[in-house]
């Protein structure tokens, strides 16, 4: 189309030009320059930058101003897409991880408490006081059970045995050890009755801290997926949620279940 106008403008200008007989054109050389001229219009007259342009001139002066478009580069790119990372195993990891320190804490809590009968973990909590320094007792001397009523301290050094024997007697165990050459010999009382309903008491509080602790992970794991948001896949959002409730299942259970043991023991003495 561009070629058959710009003949089209060639054409008319010739006619335009040897009608006009103008002196100027008398020459091969004048009348090249004068078709060639950007101030020659369609009309063969002179114009300048001010006169309006018909549209054919306007065609004419206008054609090399228009570029080709460039691709831009993004525009030949792909369509772009969002990495979804499976936060699924640091999940249920950190839940695993939280309700099994929740279930040590217990077992610890609940050695603490003491029975009718021996226990070897009943003085591991006692904090002995030695030549300035403040350490378990586990650590300074080997506690075993010689009879479901007596336990046997020996202290790695005989001369921490004072100290040994003070830190018993001070603990709310209600213990009154006896030295016996190189050792301690302490016998385990029998529980009053009070005493038996106030450490089921303990167990049952116990058991309920340590519950809700089980069930804060449970609730940590579901507000991280929550966060997560469209980059966790439903599907696998409520897979994971299963998993996380059957192990909150499962660790209440496992406190439950130590907590009822506990209290056996002390009331059977």
């Amino acid at each position: 189309m561009a070629v058959y106008l710009r003949r089209a403008i060639s054409n008319r200008n010739t006619i335009l030009v040897l009608r006009s007989g103008s002196s100027a054109l008398q020459s091969p050389q004048n009348w090249c320059r004068t078709l060639c001229s950007p101030n020659y219009g369609t009309s063969g007259t002179q114009y300048n930058d001010s006169t309006p342009l018909s549209s054919l001139d306007f065609l004419r002066h206008s054609r090399r101003g228009f570029a080709k478009a460039k691709r831009s580069k993004d525009d030949s790119a792909g369509p772009s897409t969002v990495e979804v990372v499976d936060i699924g195993p640091i999940v249920k990891e950190t839940a695993v991880s939280q309700m099994e320190a929740a279930i040590v804490a217990l077992s610890r809590e609940l050695t603490k408490l003491r029975t009718g009968r021996a226990s070897p973990g009943m003085l591991d909590h006692i904090i002995v006081e030695t030549g300035g320094v403040k350490m378990p007792l586990n650590h300074l001397a080997v506690v075993s059970v010689l009879d479901p009523k007596t336990l046997s301290i020996n202290p790695y050094d005989p001369n921490t045995l004072k100290e040994l024997e003070s830190a018993i007697v001070s603990s709310p165990l209600g213990l009154n050890p006896k030295a016996d050459g190189q050792r301690l010999i302490a016998a385990i009382p029998p529980l009053t009755k009070e005493h038996i309903q106030a450490m089921c008491k303990v167990v049952a509080k116990t058991s309920e801290d340590v519950k809700q602790s089980i069930r804060r992970a449970r609730q940590k794991a579901l507000d991280t997926m929550k966060k997560a948001g469209s980059n966790f896949p439903k599907d696998e959002a409520k897979r994971l949620e299963k998993e996380v409730d059957e192990l909150t299942k499962k660790y209440v259970k496992s406190a439950e279940d130590l907590c009822k043991a506990k209290e056996k023991e002390i009331t059977e003495g």
